[in-house]
């Protein structure tokens, strides 16, 4: 009889214990799961962005010396082609809608043919008929800021300021025959330009999961004598992994000009950068 009457107390001991608990649980449910509803599907801490960039580089660059004052076209004069070059963005959301960003752009490319005109470059004379081997090394690393105005589940529109610090340079040199003697000449030149520009930023996830999504960026700045910089990019991105995402774009446009001013020293340059992109999201 004993043992007969402890097993009610002790299931109604349980039951006691359970429901509460049971009850607790059915009236935390719904937070969890509107919490788990609105999470980012851009959710990360840390990220390294990879790029490819096939550039079709166009534009000019002129001398700073005393009487240099006709332009030196990179394609006409030059002959430069289209040709590959890799970049970086590291990312730091350090809150939800902060970010901290570095982004690394080196645009190298050299090219060897014979000139069509005469020309003038750090006050050496480029005959017609030279050969001319041509090195354009243009530089660019931008720290940067940005703050996400909207952020939803499938997206953000945020705004970003960077100083694009470029450090540009040109080497010239030249060899062939002139009035029948054996001509041997070169130049050269240098440009760090620190340009503060801001912009747009967007992402735009496509379905209801974060396996599709579309983004794109416009920065730009206007210096009235100084120069001026603009740039768009835009890019369709398939998720390949949790933490790896490729993505497939154009930038459409990457305009740096910086004017010769009789009064300074500073070489002058206008260098546009447009072309295929592709690259790699690592996102942590």
């Amino acid at each position: 009889m004993k043992r007969t009457k402890i097993i009610p107390h002790l299931v109604s001991g349980i039951l006691k214990g359970v429901i509460p608990f049971g009850f607790l649980l059915l009236l935390a449910f719904p937070a969890v799961l509107r919490a788990k509803q609105q999470e980012d599907f851009d959710q990360y801490k840390l990220r390294l962005d990879t790029v490819w960039f096939f550039s079709s580089p166009s534009g000019y660059i002129q001398g700073t010396k005393t009487g240099d004052s006709a332009t030196i076209d990179f394609q006409k004069d030059l002959g430069f082609n289209s040709y590959s070059t890799f970049g970086g963005k590291i990312d730091w959301k350090f809150t939800r809608k902060n970010h901290f960003y570095v982004v690394i752009n080196p645009f190298y490319t050299s090219h060897q043919t014979t000139l069509n005109r005469t020309f003038t470059f750090q006050g050496t004379v480029f005959n017609a008929g030279l050969v001319a081997q041509s090195d354009l090394h243009a530089f660019l690393v931008a720290p940067g800021y940005q703050y996400d105005f909207v952020r939803r589940k499938r997206g953000h529109f945020g705004i970003g300021v960077q100083v694009d610090l470029f450090n540009s340079s040109a080497n010239i040199s030249a060899t062939g025959m002139v009035n029948g003697f054996q001509t041997s000449v070169s130049a050269s030149g240098s440009l760090l330009a620190p340009i503060p520009v801001g912009g747009p930023d967007f992402r735009l996830y496509l379905t209801n999961s974060p396996r599709l999504f579309v983004e794109g960026n416009v920065f730009g700045m206007y210096f009235g004598g100084y120069g001026n910089y603009v740039s768009t990019a835009d890019a369709l991105g398939v998720k390949l992994a949790k933490h790896i995402s490729a993505t497939f774009g154009y930038q459409l446009a990457s305009r740096l000009t910086v004017n010769n001013n009789n009064s300074s020293n500073r070489v002058g340059l206008r260098l546009t950068q447009k072309g295929a992109i592709a690259g790699l999201e690592f996102s942590f």
